[in-house]
């Protein structure tokens, strides 16, 4: 190995949802020593930990990897904006801190595709083990875990009436999306902790900061998992002090997320033999799947102008009311900055005779003038969003090296709108939209409509309305897919197949997308995987 190798019984490259819980219960026995590769800082800007300040996080390079797609041909060419989390945390220190598990008949979905031990029963436990739930322990939850998992603070007016308008709309309440159902409307849960976002970062490596045994390393940019023999033996990386190399005596495991875990695997010299010798790469395991089956949420976006001051528009929109809200949050914890601003949504059925929802709406107390990678800029009076996402689309994508620089972004394709079944889908979601929207109980909010606007009547204008708008929900996965068949890329226990001491742990083993934001789920495959590499070396 070159000058500068260490050695570690285990390396985790990625210090985001899955693997900062991996590397965390790896190191809690202290019987292991284990290190932690991130290719970002440090979580100490400061937005980070303000729930209202995910907007800022959106767009700021220090902490976003500010991703974008490729050039998308069924959505009039356009490229699409892809944040990622890149500081301790990952994406759970960037995101909406929703908390939605899926629907239960996800994962049993799973256990049929050939994922023996990934069905509701065997996932609920380590849900569980993750959760400090704030309402109490039941038998959908449980408290004392390292997450924290709280209510909004009340006071929303918008959500209450989007809730009414739901119910008039003939959509039943529903008080946990977690809990023995998923249908109906309701307010969502966040990862928050006394109105502070609670990201991995703090859940698991805060308390793990003083074991001697778990070394954690920011800036520390993973580009090759070295292999020898048809074994992970350690991980190369840059860093600020050059090319470095930390030698692994028991396992790799990666954990770089949906569009980072398939890149450093090509990079690696494991995927698609022929994509690989066009980007220069040896090839040392002809892996078809690695990079393939990249399923996403599809989504887009309808719009109203505010009867009320009461959005985070006129927050954006006021120093006065800026100042106002820091005092408020900065003395007492409440105000604007205390919320995601993302408060209450719905799941529902596309279609009845769908066994279990495809379809979840969100509400946003925001609309957008302008909304690009570099710049989020609001209407300049009141405005409120709903938007209508398809949580299981056809559609899968790609990730592929752009480039064989090892710090060159990936390219990343989507394959939105593939079957009519899709389209369909997102264009029910905005009947459905209106539908609320012109329930009595949002009647006194409602000015106006901006967006799509009253002239987007047809299917057919719907449907070119979604190719200029529709985008990724940001909840990718499934791109290093898990299962025994050749469109796959780990076992069911996340080995690499054919490659000894090397396993994949983070949403890109999905089999395929779960109905609902994908945090929880990430989290959840991260203590998952924890405890099964702690069983195997037993």
């Amino acid at each position: 190995m070159p000058d500068g190798a260490d050695t570690f019984d285990y390396i985790v490259t990625g210090a985001g949802s899955a693997g900062a819980a991996v590397a965390a219960r790896l190191s809690e026995s202290g019987r292991h020593r284990v290190l932690l590769l991130e290719a970002g800082g440090r979580d100490s800007n400061h937005w980070i930990h303000i729930p209202i300040g995910f907007a800022r996080t959106f767009i700021d390079p220090t902490v976003n990897w500010k991703f974008e797609s490729a050039p998308q041909p069924g959505l009039a060419n356009r490229q699409l904006y892809l944040p990622r989390g890149k500081t301790l945390g990952g994406t759970s220190s960037i995101n909406g801190m929703v908390y939605i598990r899926g629907n239960p008949a996800d994962y049993d979905e799973w256990r049929q595709r050939g994922c023996e031990g990934w069905d509701w029963d065997s996932v609920l436990p380590y849900f569980k083990k993750a959760e400090n739930q704030e309402r109490g322990a039941n038998e959908f939850h449980a408290t004392g875990g390292p997450l924290h998992v709280s209510d909004h603070p009340p006071g929303f007016e918008l959500a209450d009436a989007m809730l009414a308008a739901c119910e008039q709309a003939g959509i039943p309440r529903n008080p946990d999306f977690n809990g023995a159902v998923q249908e109906g409307c309701g307010f969502y849960q966040t990862t928050t902790s006394n109105k502070r976002r609670w990201s991995t970062a703090k859940a698991y490596l805060e308390p793990a900061r003083g074991r001697a045994n778990l070394e954690v390393r920011t800036g520390a940019h993973a580009t090759k998992v070295l292999i020898e023999n048809d074994r992970a033996v350690g991980v190369e990386y840059r860093s600020a002090a050059g090319t470095r190399t930390a030698r692994a005596s028991a396992e790799v495991i990666v954990s770089g997320g949906a569009y980072g875990s398939p890149q450093l695997l090509l990079l690696s010299g494991l995927g698609p033999a022929e994509h690989l010798r066009e980007m220069g790469v040896a090839v040392l395991r002809d892996i078809p799947a690695v990079g393939g089956n990249l399923h996403d949420h599809f989504n887009t976006y309808l719009s109203w102008r505010c009867a009320k001051a009461i959005t985070l528009n006129d927050l954006e929109n006021s120093w006065s009311r800026k100042i106002l809200a820091a005092a408020e949050y900065g003395l007492f914890r409440k105000g604007p900055m205390s919320s995601n601003g993302i408060h209450a949504g719905l799941f529902t059925r596309s279609d009845p005779r769908l066994e279990r929802p495809d379809l979840q709406v969100n509400l946003l107390e925001w609309s957008t003038l302008e909304r690009t990678k570099d710049r989020v800029i609001p209407h300049p009076f009141p405005g409120f969003t709903l938007s209508p996402v398809h949580l299981r689309p056809d559609g899968r994508g790609t990730v592929r090296l752009g480039s064989p620089d090892p710090l060159a972004p990936p390219r990343i394709s989507f394959d939105f709108l593939r079957t009519d079944y899709d389209m369909n889908a997102i264009v029910t979601g905005i009947r459905l939209v209106r539908k609320i929207a012109g329930q009595p109980a949002f009647k006194p909010y409602i000015v106006e409509e901006l967006a799509p606007g009253p002239g987007v009547v047809s299917d057919a204008d719907m449907a070119e309305y979604v190719r200029q708008t529709g985008v990724s929900n940001h909840h990718p996965s499934s791109s290093c897919a898990m299962g025994s068949g050749p469109n796959t890329v780990v076992d069911p226990r996340l080995r690499v197949h054919g490659v000894a001491g090397l396993r994949v742990a983070d949403a890109s083993i999905m089999p395929q997308v779960v109905a609902g934001n994908t945090n929880a789920p990430s989290i959840m495959i991260g203590e998952k995987a924890a405890a099964m590499i702690l069983e195997d070396a037993a």
